[in-house]
């Protein structure tokens, strides 16, 4: 079932998270436009006791379709 107040709530945690980090969707923005199939995308956590762990992924068609659809949710 389709829960409307949620749309709003997730819109609201967005904006506070987007005033939180301000240089991330600008990040996300020119990053959309260089994935394609076969881009590697790494990810890295540090936490504040300099405990590190990284990961990565190689993006697929079916990532990018993926991506397209929810793009295609957000308007």
């Amino acid at each position: 079932m389709f829960n409307p107040g949620m749309i709003f709530k997730i819109k609201n945690a967005w904006t506070t998270f987007t005033n939180n980090h301000p240089k991330f969707q600008p990040f996300l923005m020119a990053a959309q436009g260089q994935i394609v199939e076969g881009t590697i995308i790494e990810v890295s956590i540090l936490t504040p006791a300099g405990d590190k762990i990284n990961t990565n992924l190689k993006i697929t068609a079916s990532d990018l379709e993926l991506f397209e659809s929810l793009k295609g949710m957000a308007k």
